[in-house]
């Protein structure tokens, strides 16, 4: 079967290998004459980047490049992007790369027309109505890894350089307006990335099936987000250049996207907090944490569990769930413990003020408390 489809859930999807070829007629489709690039520093000099810029050049786009990109996007980049987007006289933006490149290439976008501050538009009630939809520029959607699914979500996650502390920006018209996913892009990506990005994917999966909220069309799409993950991630970090794996990835991290509009919970409500203020990988740091919150969230979700394991193909419903987890993780070369990745006990209540302060946190299936977080925390580093 090819791995090669045009899609237009959650927008228009041009998804193959191969495809980042047509990405100035993807431009051209979204309203884009003049695109600012907008990736990260590590991505800035790689030959898949200045190829992308020399298909823009050739279609006569202009090759104009924005790099000054953290591992975890903050409201300095933030401002700096906006600069060069205005300066530059462009209309649209092209976000190529990770989450970090993809989230701050689409806040760009959405933020070079505003004139209130970035944090009016965070992710609670309607605060995204605040914004003059008529000045967002369109975007385009190049992800290089498989793991955010940030290129159909409709929001980025910014990080207050003051406070530490990450948002989410949302508006509907954060969506790309068109995605071009590229599994060769992925094949470059270090085993260390291939795992915590793809361990990122089933966090979004894992977390959307057990949220407490009724949303079956995203429980279906996170149940086979799960399988994806389960059959191709192993395959993907054995063996780089396994492009069937390569596109079944980034499909799963596509799918934990649009899923997880149903809910994330514990997982990325601690994720959060941590990358903050350790900078740790988002995706690697969920691997870390997954464990714990399954323990927690157990006897709200086993029988949820149960039949997500039975579908997968694993005996021994949760039990049998939890230690496929722990294989996985050890198979993937993920760290036991969050102390292995730097973050020490002596800010563990900071760090639960922030998770019990997180959307995420209203997604759990057992209610985040300050004793039960403080656990998860100490039983995590």
């Amino acid at each position: 079967m090819k791995l090669e489809g045009n899609w237009s859930y959650p927008t228009a999807i041009r998804f193959g290998a191969g495809r980042i070829r047509e990405l100035a007629e993807a431009c051209k489709a979204a309203g884009i004459s003049k695109p600012l690039l907008v990736t990260d520093r590590g991505l800035a000099g790689m030959d898949i980047t200045k190829n992308a810029l020399d298909i823009l050049e050739a279609a006569g786009l202009g090759r104009t490049m924005f790099s000054e990109v953290d591992p975890n996007p903050n409201d300095k980049n933030l401002e700096a992007g906006v600069k060069v987007f205005r300066d530059g006289g462009h209309d649209g933006v092209v976000a190529f790369g990770g989450g970090s490149g993809l989230d701050l290439g689409k806040l760009i976008a959405f933020m070079a027309g505003q004139t209130r501050p970035v944090w009016d538009f965070e992710d609670i009630g309607d605060w995204w109505t605040r914004a003059d939809a008529s000045k967002i520029a369109p975007n385009v959607a190049v992800p290089t890894t498989a793991g955010t699914g940030s290129e159909v979500g409709r929001a980025g996650v910014l990080t207050n350089s003051e406070t530490h502390v990450k948002k989410i920006i949302f508006h509907p018209k954060v969506l790309p307006s068109v995605v071009v996913c590229d599994p060769e892009l992925t094949v470059g990506m270090p085993k260390a990335i291939t795992a915590g990005t793809g361990m990122d994917a089933f966090a979004h999966c894992l977390e959307a099936y057990s949220s407490p909220f009724y949303h079956p069309m995203s429980q279906g799409i996170a149940l086979e987000g799960l399988r994806l993950v389960k059959e191709y991630l192993p395959r993907a970090y054995q063996n780089g250049s396994d492009l069937e794996a390569r596109a079944q990835m980034m499909s799963a991290a596509a799918m934990g996207a649009v899923a997880f509009q149903k809910g994330l919970g514990a997982i990325h409500a601690v994720s959060h907090p941590v990358g903050a203020i350790y900078n740790t990988h988002h995706g690697t740091t969920n691997a870390v944490v997954m464990p714990a919150v399954l323990k927690l969230n157990r006897p709200e979700i086993e029988e949820r569990i149960d039949a997500a394991a039975a579908y997968l193909g694993i005996a021994g419903g949760f039990d049998g769930f939890f230690d496929f987890v722990m294989g996985l993780r050890a198979e993937l070369g993920i760290p036991e413990r969050l102390g292995e990745m730097g973050v020490g006990t002596d800010r563990i209540d900071e760090m639960v003020a922030m998770a019990l302060e997180d959307p995420s946190a209203g997604g759990n299936p057992v209610k985040l408390t300050v004793a039960n977080t403080k656990a998860l925390f100490e039983a995590c580093i």
